[in-house]
């Protein structure tokens, strides 16, 4: 799992002042916004240690100019389990072999199966 990047700012626009900045500043995704209650708002961004650690940096910098930034916080190496509780969706290793496949041109055949239905016996 890649590195997670969380800003939580008191107000919405802030957030998408956060957002909006950590993706212009870095090789970095957009996981998710969760509203905590209170008029707390996360955003959570992934990609790359040096790429979150980035786009962490320059949205809580452009937040604090809006609105208040609450917290800020890079897991660099958080546990295959967190991508639960996030909702968020782990690449394999076999979508991996397939995108590689796909880009270099060297896709295996599929194996070839029938089109022909069975008579259920009717």
């Amino acid at each position: 799992m890649q590195a997670l990047g969380f800003i939580e700012t008191t107000g919405f626009v802030a957030a998408v002042e956060a957002a909006d900045s950590a993706l212009k500043a870095a090789n970095v995704s957009l996981v998710t916004q969760m509203r905590a209650g209170s008029g707390l708002v996360m955003v959570i961004i992934t990609g790359d240690v040096a790429a979150v650690k980035a786009g962490v940096d320059a949205a809580a910098g452009s937040a604090s100019q809006v609105g208040e930034v609450a917290a800020a916080q890079v897991i660099a190496s958080p546990h295959a389990e967190m991508a639960k509780f996030f909702g968020i969706e782990e690449k394999s290793d076999d979508a991996e072999e397939k995108k590689e496949e796909k880009t270099s041109g060297t896709a295996k055949a599929a194996p070839k199966t029938s089109t022909r239905r069975k008579n259920p016996g009717v």
